[in-house]
């Protein structure tokens, strides 16, 4: 723990970082060269701070806690640019535009707001060269999850439809102050220029994929059926090279895309 900061909120979900091998490994990990633009999000008292300060990152970070606020600057005065707010309401867009460009993004996530926090993130992700962030593991595990099993959600197929998605360290909880009581995990997303297969609508996918995740143990056919207010025709599936007795986790990406891009001019806006 860095001396003078202010103890952890259980409220807020903090567990602060305070290995400093593991993170200078996520620095690495991340791959900021000195001079490049990068975000924090959630830089508590300040020790991934540092570490990127020291790779020669050009630095802003994003802060809920006034606590945290006021140590940063009594630690680092006006070393970096602090942003106090809300991460889910922060838009990223225009901080990469005010930036020069896209952002490399490296983070230990709040884990009570990680799931939704994600999503805005690949949502936005035109902001961020790469993403480089901390999870609960069971988080990361089902971002970076391959087709097939339980592990795989709605979120792997997002992230995997927009980034190269990468496993990059577990972390336990000994690493943290206070430790957590679960396991953590750090994943590298390089974010793609175009998604890995040719999209007619990008809202589509996001809902065939949430509808399909909705009932999961049931077959797509049935799980799209409150998305389309009937069961898709064996037509839909075959055009998408599928049965419709699928189940979601089983479906690739590409198998998702091309799915959504079937039923784009019955869903798109």
């Amino acid at each position: 723990m860095i001396s003078g900061a202010p103890a952890p909120d259980k409220a807020l979900g903090q567990h602060f970082l305070s290995d400093p091998n593991i993170l200078a490994k996520i620095v690495k990990a991340s791959g900021v060269r000195e001079g490049e633009a990068v975000l924090e999000i959630g830089p508590g008292p300040g020790g991934l701070t540092r570490a990127l300060m020291e790779a020669g990152a050009i630095l802003t970070a994003i802060e809920t806690d006034p606590r945290m606020v006021a140590h940063l600057k009594a630690e680092f005065g006006g070393s970096f640019e602090l942003i106090e707010g809300d991460a889910l309401r922060a838009d990223y867009i225009t901080l990469a535009k005010n930036a020069g460009g896209p952002l490399r993004l490296v983070a230990n996530l709040p884990y009570n707001i990680s799931g939704p926090l994600m999503a805005l993130l690949l949502k936005e992700r035109s902001a961020f060269k790469s993403m480089t962030l901390m999870f609960q593991r069971e988080v990361a595990e089902r971002i970076a999850a391959p087709p097939g099993g339980r592990e795989r959600g709605k979120l792997s197929v997002l992230a995997q439809a927009f980034c190269n998605v990468k496993r990059v360290m577990r972390v336990p909880p000994g690493a943290f102050t206070p430790p957590p009581k679960v396991e953590s995990a750090v994943i590298h997303l390089d974010v793609l220029p175009e998604p890995v297969a040719p999209l007619a609508d990008e809202g589509v996918l996001w809902r065939v994929v949430a509808a399909g995740f909705g009932q999961r143990r049931k077959m797509l056919r049935n799980t799209l059926k409150p998305l389309l207010g009937e069961v898709p025709g064996e037509a839909s599936f075959s055009e998408a090279s599928l049965k419709g007795t699928e189940r979601a986790e089983t479906l690739t990406v590409q198998e998702w895309i091309k799915l959504a891009n079937v039923l784009a001019p019955r869903l798109g806006s």
